[in-house]
């Protein structure tokens, strides 16, 4: 999982790797950057985020990513699913530059994968998969109403069938035509314990008004502290895919529950629902593979 880059190798993802060419491709890690775990995986995703969507503006050839619908009003990408793969985020240090290596490509008419393969000093530290789509809102200042819109200016980047392969198992999730995934069985799935989180406007929420796509996996990760923190100190992921479905308007409260899960002296794996009160409805599913610090070994 942590092999050596050649030196060619490093050359190439430096001088390949940013997400725009208005972007640096390696970032030297600091406090902003990092956890108690290491690597930050919140501060991660919305960085990989900003790069996804400055690779779409770059391919419609706009200098920044103001995207408008005919009537002129903002259109955005919003995450339909989100993979963290081969993550080896307790190995970084602080002072660590951590090089960045995207691709962009398009899965379907609307839809559109990058791919952020990260390395720090000639060493794989994880790869970042996103699928997204443009949406509106149908009724302004509501995020219940979501529609998707295409972007003629974007029909002419490539449509990679590995991409779509690698998003059918994010379709499949999503429409919930399903039985396992990651070892955890969907007619098995119970509801073990509930954690209720009130998110903050200042906190949780983006500059267009949306739960912030990052926000998901952080709810987890506090249910995931309130349920095991005396049973699996320190854990770090290694995988993780999040599944997004619906979003929530500033004041409604999530329910976040626990549906499964295993735990070993090597690992804490489990799945997580993501519900918006008080209609009940899914907003999320969450799938996580997380190592625990006894197992662990350093770089």
């Amino acid at each position: 999982m942590n092999s050596l880059l050649s030196p060619s190798e490093v050359k190439r993802l430096q001088s390949w790797g940013a997400a725009s060419s208005r972007m640096p491709a390696a970032v030297v890690l600091g406090m902003p950057h990092l956890c108690m775990l290491g690597l930050s995986e919140t501060w991660l995703l919305k960085e990989c985020g900003h790069r996804h969507w400055y690779l779409l503006a770059e391919a419609a050839g706009l200098a920044t990513p103001d995207f408008r619908d005919p009537d002129g009003e903002p259109i955005y990408a919003a995450f339909l699913g989100v993979s963290i793969r081969d993550a080896a985020f307790e190995t970084v240090r602080e002072h660590d530059e951590l090089v960045f290596r995207s691709r962009l490509t398009r899965i379907s008419r609307t839809r559109f994968m990058s791919v952020h393969q990260l390395a720090v000093a000639g060493r794989p530290v994880g790869e970042i998969a996103m699928t997204s789509a443009f949406v509106r809102r149908a009724q302004k200042g509501n995020n219940h109403t979501i529609a998707r819109v295409e972007v003629p200016a974007l029909r002419g980047v490539e449509l990679d069938p590995q991409s779509v392969a690698c998003a059918a198992e994010t379709a499949a999730l999503r429409s919930g035509r399903w039985h396992a995934h990651l070892g955890f069985e969907r007619r098995k799935a119970a509801v073990l314990d509930r954690f209720i989180v009130d998110p903050c406007p200042g906190q949780d929420f983006n500059g267009a008004d949306f739960l912030y796509f990052a926000s998901f996996q952080a709810f987890v990760d506090r249910a995931e502290w309130a349920f095991f923190r005396t049973q699996a100190p320190r854990p770090t992921t290694r995988r993780r895919d999040i599944i997004y479905r619906r979003n929530i308007d500033p004041g409604e409260r999530v329910a976040v529950s626990l549906l499964q899960f295993r735990r070993d002296a090597q690992c804490l794996d489990h799945w997580y629902h993501l519900q918006r009160e008080p209609d009940g409805l899914t907003i999320a599913e969450i799938f996580t593979a997380r190592a625990l610090a006894t197992s662990m070994s350093g770089p």
